[in-house]
């Protein structure tokens, strides 16, 4: 192994962490074109993970939701605007919704079906 080759994995493994706060449940995955209902655990705050997708680093909440009496974790970009949806949802004591998506890995969008 090459000194170049062993310095980036030395790094790598630096920063993985082995440490999560987040109880670790199924990640939702959501299908697109199709609604589902959602109930969205607003007890506590959400807990975040930040890393590197593409080359960019970015920054995800982990939501717990229940579906069909399952519960996951929604993973969700603080970018996207269904975050802030989501937490004005919060705010206004409704934690049952309806989430349709759109598109997939970079296009992927999420609404709010009323």
């Amino acid at each position: 192994m090459t000194e170049e080759n062993e310095n980036w994995l030395n790094e790598e493994l630096g920063q993985q962490s082995t440490h999560t706060d987040y109880e670790q449940l199924p990640s939702l995955k959501l299908t697109p074109n199709v609604v589902v209902e959602l109930i969205i655990d607003f007890s506590k705050p959400f807990e975040k993970w930040s890393g590197e997708q593409a080359g960019k680093t970015i920054v995800k909440k982990i939501i717990p939701v229940t579906v069909n009496g399952t519960k996951m974790n929604w993973w969700v970009n603080v970018a996207n605007p269904i975050y802030r949806e989501i937490l004005a949802l919060g705010v206004a004591g409704i934690n049952t919704v309806k989430v349709l998506q759109t598109g997939t890995q970079a296009n992927t969008r999420y609404v709010i079906v009323k």
